[in-house]
């Protein structure tokens, strides 16, 4: 089935096959239902130089690139009713005549046909299926036509940016006190005998042999560690604010007025 995404395609240097793969002719213009705005018929430049075309329902076509084959024989086609769509349309009676050739039904037969405002493959300027979408004036279209545009919403989303953290490991330094120390120390201290001491001194005997012993004390450094608490550290995070611009490119649509010389009023 044609679609209208296939017609600029088509319009293209596009050609028109018969259902054996032969070409019947290159596309001349393709036409669209004004009530459903789908392709409906094309038309292929036949006779000789192309001079004439013949008119080719593709309800049933299927289109590969340039190409679109029809279901139809080249002798059927080239026996086709010739019709002068005039203005560019055709009356409800020449399609009755070609639906009746083609052996199909007509669906609604009091339905007025339309060509698109394509080119023919003469290589006049594209004027209806270079942008997706378009608007075409029919029974089932209203009064007004829309004008869109792309509007730029910012957002923010948290992501990763790093981590930070804390660790503890130990170290081994030296540590150097002076701590004062006691110790004894002998002195030999010699004396006369004086009528003070003199008892003490007649108190043993005359002559004999003695020891007298002396204990010495002093003090030595004990080192002991202690490991105590000095210090708590903790990571906290704090939230800056900046300012930052974003540029993104939009899309507008403008629709501009094309009046009657004698109705124009100005263009917005």
């Amino acid at each position: 089935m044609i679609s209208n995404d296939d017609i600029p395609a088509l319009l293209d240097g596009g050609v028109v096959m018969d259902e054996s793969g032969d070409k019947i002719g290159k596309i001349g213009q393709v036409y669209l239902d004004d009530t459903s705005g789908n392709p409906e018929w094309v038309t292929a430049k036949t006779g000789l130089l192309g001079g004439s075309e013949t008119f080719i329902p593709i309800r049933d076509a299927r289109a590969s690139g340039t190409e679109v084959t029809v279901p139809y024989g080249k002798d059927k086609i080239k026996d086709a009713p010739r019709v002068d769509d005039g203005d560019g349309h055709l009356s409800p009676e020449q399609e009755q005549e070609l639906y009746r050739y083609y052996g199909l039904s007509t669906g609604d037969g009091d339905s007025d046909r339309s060509t698109t405002d394509t080119v023919d493959t003469t290589g006049s300027e594209d004027q209806g299926f270079g942008d997706d979408g378009h608007d075409t004036s029919g029974p089932d279209t209203d009064d007004a036509m829309t004008r869109s545009e792309e509007q730029v919403r910012v957002g923010t989303q948290k992501v990763d940016t790093g981590k930070a953290r804390l660790r503890k490991y130990v170290v081994s330094e030296e540590v150097t006190k002076t701590v004062p120390v006691r110790h004894e120390e002998v002195h030999v201290e010699r004396e006369p005998i004086t009528d003070t001491n003199r008892d003490k001194a007649m108190a043993g005997k005359e002559i004999s042999e003695e020891e007298h012993e002396v204990v010495l004390d002093e003090e030595r450094v004990v080192v002991d560690k202690e490991t105590v608490p000095v210090e708590r550290v903790r990571m906290d995070t704090e939230t800056v604010t900046d300012q930052q611009e974003v540029t993104e490119e939009v899309r507008k649509e403008h629709i501009e007025e094309d009046l009657p010389d004698n109705d124009r009023s100005g263009r917005r």
